[in-house]
This record gives structure tokens, C-alpha cells and sequence, in this order.
């Protein structure tokens, strides 16, 4: 390999990665960072050019790193999501996509200046979001479920709508302007999309059959599925261009509800691909433009282009195909100002681009700086207000971090009630509803099932909640529910109660150990510890750190019994202790600790005794 082009391919994986990196530590939409990133070392100071260094091998690196990416979004549409929301997502995805097709079309012709045939070919494919755009910004701003699911279905199933959208134009366009029409190819159109999809469903059910029934081991389950989705978007567009789209799709949602447990298991590896996928193609999408295109892009005709499908055609698509729904004005103003185009609208319309100017049609040549001037004013401008406007519309779960506790008993009832003392959203999980009991008495939010079970998978909101902790009796169980739920939470954010076993002197199972979550508070501290310093009388006390009184004069003054349980910064963010834990108390902490009933009693006498000498005087 070119040793040029091999520093090439790890410049890009070091930038995608590195700009993912930057934007979730300084909380920034990590699709606008990649995007500058790409223009920064492609057009602006001329490092790379993938375009053109990568050759014949770009297009098709790209379009097999979309259908991946489709895939894996589509993995995630279970029909179970759509309770309550089937009528909205079926009417954005069919009569809103109708009426933007429209509405984008005029837009294109009138504004743009484009002819009737490019500015509906391109008015079909600017339909589409997608979930390389659409996905990390749900990551990033939180949104409450039902908005967050309506944006993650239209991405993923409008996203293969559109290029169809575009295809069929065009076939349209070429059968009314030919001097001899001839239906063939519109029949070939229809034929070709149904073929897409009958070939996904076949092969999703393929495979799942080859996954239930052992036909394939473990360790190569997540390569088969990689090679089965690149057979599927290939043997798709080989018959027909952009049908792949639509096929990939057809498969993820086939094997997404088939209910196939391994399908589960592999989700976060596909994820992390994903990740990795849109990363790199960001960079070199943005980094293959030319500088003529960029400078082009800030003509009025595309500014005004722009800013109509932004302010009008989206929110008028959005209110007129969602009459009727139980969608509220502020999910339907959220939905409707959340657009961002992506991946596949740069990629498609580059392709339409030479088609549409090889057929005589001059005007596609700005279909590029078109294109990527809606990119990327939608990636900016929605990237960035997503998070603000989500919480002025009260659409956000973005308030102080939550904690889901699995496990009802005396002390996480109490845990909980500190919790909520300090407006700490908190939640007891407990498949027993009897455990249960004392938290329904203290009026402690509860849900009432098993965390591992699909069941709670879907009827539990857990995007409030960034903490876990597992406090159940079986220290397996909690091992197993933190190491199931670490991709979601992150490591740092998972613990689990110590399984030392006091009678013994050791942990209760060398094994159970050692597997998933850190240990909360101190290793030598276990459940039957914890509930029997409550049963003694042990009290939950929360101490104000300041100038007076500092971290080491409360560590010096402290019992020896007492057990750090978290601490709460002055910005509201929480950190529960556990021995991997390397936050240093500042002044301005609050530290809710376990404390002996002696301390406490001595803190009433003096508060009293300063009480009469005040009234003494």
C-alpha cells in the first residue's frame, strides 16, 4: 500500500474518533465537529482528498459503509416501540415525505432555479434525515421517549424512501421527456424495490434461523451478520442503484423482531462499528469537497434555498401530516424544526449529479453545493439548538442525573428518600411486589418487574436515570444486571453492592467479584452490613462542606463506622463513592454519608445547648 495513503486512512480514523472525543467533552453536536474537522484538512489547507486519493475504491466504500449504518439503525425498530406512536411515524413517513417531496421540489425550481427535472429528483432525496445525523444528536440532548422515538423511526425508514423518491423522478422524467416511452423501466423501478425488500426480509429470517437453531457459533455470529448485510445492500443495487438502502433496512427490521437473543448481545459491538463508520465518513465526505463548492454555497439562491426548507417545508410538512395525531403543538414544533440531512444525501445526490448531467441537464452541476450547503446549515443549526429548544419546550429528561436502583429493601428505600431530598430523580426496580412494599409506602417511584426482562426493556423510560446501582440479595444477578447494562450507562456509572461476606471474611464468590460494576462505597461494606447499621440506628446525614469546615476536618472528626454513600457537586452532579472513585471533596460538596446514631445525638445535644445559651442571654 501507498504509504501515503495508508497515513491517509489513519488520519481519518484519528480525526473521526478524535472529533467524537472532543464533542462529547465539551458536550458539542459531534456531527458538527467532524464536519469542520473535514473541511479544516480537506478544502481549507489541503491535507487529504479522499475523493481523489482513494480512487475507484471511495464510492463503494462508501456505500457499503451507509448500508452498514442503516442496518444497524434499523436493528433497533422493534414494533413494540410503536405503541402509541405508529399513527404519527406512518403519517410523517408517508404523507409528510409526500408533501416535503412537493413543497422541496417547488422550492428547488422557484428559489434554487433549478429545472423541473433536477429539482424533483433532488426534492425526493432531500426527504431524508437519516440515522448517521439523526442518532447522535438523540444521543447527545435527551430528549423524552416519544419525540426521541418519532425522529429515530422517520430517519431510519424515510432514509431509503428518499433516494427511492429520487430514483423514481428520475425514471419518470426519462419516460415523459423520451421520444419513444416505453413503461419498461418504470415496471423495472417497481419490480427491483419489492425484490429489495423480499431480499432483506429473506435474509434477516435467514440468519436468525441459522442463529436460533446453532448453525453458526458465537464467535462468528457478528462477522456473519457484517458479510450477510454487505451480500444484502450488494445483491440489491446490483439489480437496481439505491434499492441496497432499502433492502439493509428491510433486513435490520425483520431481524430486530424476531426476538433472537444473540441479536441483543451483539447490538453494542454494531453500534461501536457504527460509531467508528460515521466518524470516518464525515471526515472524508467533508474533506473531498473542493473549495469552489464551498465558496458557491453563499450565493442568495442557495441561502434562500436553504433557509425555506429549514422554516417552511419542514414544520408545514410536520403539522399537516400529523393532524389528527396525539402528538402535543411542542412535540410537534420539536419534530418539525429537527431535520439534519447527512450521509446519504451527500452521497446519493453526487451520483444523481453526474446521471442528471450525462442525460443534458445542466443545472445539476451545483446539486453538490446544494446538497452539502443544507447539510450543513441543518447539521449546524440543529445540532446546536436541539439540546435548548428540547428544554424550553419541556421536552428534555436533561435535569439533574437520575439513579435507577435495582432492588427494594430498607436501606435502598432510604437511599432513595436521600435521593429525593436532594431533587435527585431516583426509581426502585424489584420483580417482587412485595419488596417492593416500603417503597409504594414512602412514596418512592417504582416499577415493578424483572430489569433483565424484554418486558421492562420497553415499558421502563430509563433515559432519566445515568446511574445504576444493583442492590439485590443474588450478588450474581447484580453482576449480570451491570455487566448488561455497562454499554448503556458507561462504566463508570454502574456499581453494585459488595458481595464480601462478613461471617467469612472473604467475597462471597471469587467470580461474581470480578464481573461488572465497581463496588459502591467500600468493598467491606455488604448488604448485610449496610442493613445492619440501619437496623442500629444509623442515619442518612448530609454535611455542607465550607471554608469552616473542610474535607479533612470532617474525615478527622468523622466516626470510624460512618460509610461515605455519594457526594453532590454545586453544579447538581453526583458521584457515589467506591473505592475506584479519585474526586477529592471540594468546599461547595455536599457528602451524604451513613452515620452512627451517637454522632447524631451529639449534633442535636449541641444544637440544643447553643439554643440556651442564646436564650440565656
Amino acid at each position: 500500500m501507498d504509504p501515503s495513503l495508508l497515513f491517509e486512512i489513519t488520519l481519518i480514523g484519528l480525526l473521526g474518533i478524535g472529533s467524537q472525543w472532543l464533542a462529547w467533552r465539551y458536550r458539542m453536536p459531534a456531527i458538527v465537529v467532524m464536519s469542520v474537522t473535514g473541511l479544516l484538512v480537506g478544502p481549507i489547507f489541503g491535507l487529504i482528498n479522499p475523493g481523489e486519493d482513494f480512487g475507484d475504491i471511495y464510492s463503494p466504500i462508501i456505500s457499503v459503509a451507509v448500508g452498514i449504518i442503516l442496518f444497524e439503525g434499523s436493528l433497533n425498530l422493534s414494533f413494540k416501540e410503536l405503541r402509541g406512536i405508529g399513527k404519527p411515524i406512518f403519517r410523517i413517513s408517508t404523507v409528510g415525505a409526500f408533501i416535503a417531496w412537493i413543497l422541496g421540489s417547488l422550492t428547488a425550481h422557484y428559489i434554487a432555479g433549478l429545472s423541473w427535472a433536477v429539482a424533483f429528483v433532488i426534492g425526493g432525496l432531500f426527504i431524508v434525515t437519516g440515522p448517521t445525523v439523526i442518532l447522535p444528536l438523540l444521543r447527545q440532548s435527551k430528549l423524552k421517549p416519544r419525540p426521541a422515538k418519532i425522529l429515530k423511526w422517520e430517519g431510519i425508514i424515510v432514509d431509503p424512501i428518499g433516494a427511492l423518491l429520487a430514483v423514481f423522478a428520475f425514471e419518470i422524467i426519462a419516460f415523459i421527456t423520451s421520444s419513444d416511452p416505453d413503461g419498461t423501466k418504470l415496471m423495472l423501478f417497481f419490480a427491483a424495490s419489492f425484490f429489495a425488500i423480499i431480499l432483506g426480509w429473506a435474509l434477516g429470517r435467514g440468519l436468525g434461523w441459522m442463529f436460533e437453531t446453532g448453525h453458526v457459533p458465537e464467535f462468528l455470529k457478528s462477522p456473519a451478520v457484517i458479510v450477510t448485510v454487505i451480500i444484502c445492500f450488494t445483491g440489491a443495487d446490483m439489480v437496481m442503484h439505491e434499492t441496497g438502502l432499502l433492502s439493509v433496512t428491510a433486513m435490520g427490521i425483520t431481524l430486530a423482531n424476531m426476538g433472537i437473543s444473540s441479536i441483543s448481545d451483539m447490538r453494542h459491538f454494531k453500534e461501536n462499528i457504527s460509531v467508528l463508520l460515521i466518524s470516518a465518513i464525515f471526515i472524508m465526505l467533508t474533506a473531498s469537497l473542493e473549495m469552489e463548492i464551498l465558496l458557491q454555497i453563499f450565493s442568495p439562491n442557495i441561502i434562500g434555498y436553504v433557509l425555506l426548507m429549514m422554516f417552511i417545508v419542514r414544520p408545514f410538512s410536520i403539522f399537516i401530516s400529523t393532524m389528527g395525531t396525539k402528538l402535543s403543538f411542542n412535540e410537534k414544533v420539536l419534530v418539525g424544526w429537527i431535520a439534519p440531512r447527512g450521509i446519504v444525501a451527500l452521497t446519493v445526490s453526487g451520483y444523481f449529479a453526474s446521471i442528471l448531467l450525462d442525460a443534458g441537464y445542466e443545472d445539476a452541476q451545483i446539486l453538490t453545493t446544494l446538497t452539502f450547503a443544507l447539510v450543513f446549515f441543518t447539521v449546524v443549526a440543529h445540532g446546536f439548538t436541539i439540546r435548548p429548544l428540547a428544554k424550553k419546550l419541556g421536552l428534555s429528561m436533561e435535569d439533574k442525573p437520575g439513579t435507577l436502583i435495582a432492588g427494594s429493601n430498607p436501606f435502598t428505600v432510604e437511599l432513595a428518600k436521600s435521593l429525593s431530598k436532594a431533587d435527585i430523580p431516583v426509581i426502585i426496580v424489584d420483580s417482587s411486589w412485595r419488596n417492593l412494599r416500603k417503597a409504594r409506602e414512602a412514596s418512592i417511584p417504582f416499577y415493578h418487574g424483572n430489569m433483565l426482562s424484554e418486558q421492562t426493556e420497553y415499558n421502563l423510560d430509563t433515559i432519566p436515570y445515568e446511574y445504576l446501582l444493583a442492590f439485590t440479595d443474588d450478588h450474581a444477578y447484580n453482576s449480570l444486571i451491570c455487566t448488561t447494562f455497562m454499554p448503556e450507562y458507561g462504566r463508570t456509572n454502574v456499581f453494585k453492592v459488595s458481595p464480601y461476606n462478613q461471617m467469612n471474611g472473604d467475597f462471597s464468590s471469587g467470580v461474581v467479584s470480578k464481573v461488572g460494576g465497581r463496588i459502591l462505597f467500600d468493598k467491606k461494606f455488604s448488604m448485610d452490613d449496610l442493613m445492619d447499621k440501619l437496623n442500629s440506628g444509623y442515619v442518612f446525614r448530609t454535611t455542607n462542606l465550607t471554608q469552616q469546615f473542610n474535607y479533612q476536618q470532617y474525615v478527622s472528626e468523622k466516626d470510624d463506622s460512618t460509610v461515605f454513600l455519594y457526594l453532590i457537586k454545586p453544579s447538581g452532579q453526583l458521584k457515589f463513592y467506591s473505592e475506584e472513585m479519585k474526586t477529592v471533596p471540594q468546599i461547595g460538596d455536599k457528602i451524604i454519608s451513613l452515620t452512627p446514631p451517637n454522632k447524631e445525638k451529639a449534633k442535636i445535644q449541641a444544637r440544643l445547648k447553643n439554643q440556651r445559651s442564646n436564650n440565656g442571654n
